[in-house]
């Protein structure tokens, strides 16, 4: 158990891990969904602040599980829902069509982004 010490958190109906590895969105979901879950999405702001203690535990952006959908500029949750909470920074999203990622900075606040860059895994299950 101490090996997991800071590396698993709960929050609600959640629990959120990370392995504190740095890959792009598609290896980052992979190993999530291959560990039984999926890219951690806040639905509201206690998940968003329990995502970003890692993000600020780690002192890295991490890649969130929502995606830009077939509209520039549309985004929403990895499994096709529409966003029912964001805490984007103001004038974003502004990728319109080429940033299809999200990002969340060491201040929770969302960005989006290209989805090659390198960024914290964090899991949900």
């Amino acid at each position: 158990v101490l090996a997991l010490t800071g590396k698993i958190r709960e929050v609600g109906e959640k629990i959120l891990a990370s392995n504190g590895k740095e890959v792009n969105f598609e290896a980052a979901l992979k190993s999530c969904e291959n560990a039984g879950g999926t890219l951690a999405t806040p639905m509201n702001e206690e998940e968003n602040n329990a995502i970003l203690s890692f993000v600020k535990q780690y002192n890295r952006y991490a890649y969130l599980g929502i995606k830009e959908g077939e509209t520039p500029g549309k985004f929403k949750y990895i499994n096709g829902m529409p966003l029912n909470y964001t805490n984007w920074y103001q004038y974003e999203p502004n990728g319109k069509g080429k940033e299809k990622c999200v990002d969340m900075y060491t201040d929770g606040r969302w960005i989006d982004r290209k989805c090659n860059l390198y960024r914290l895994t964090i899991c949900e299950f």
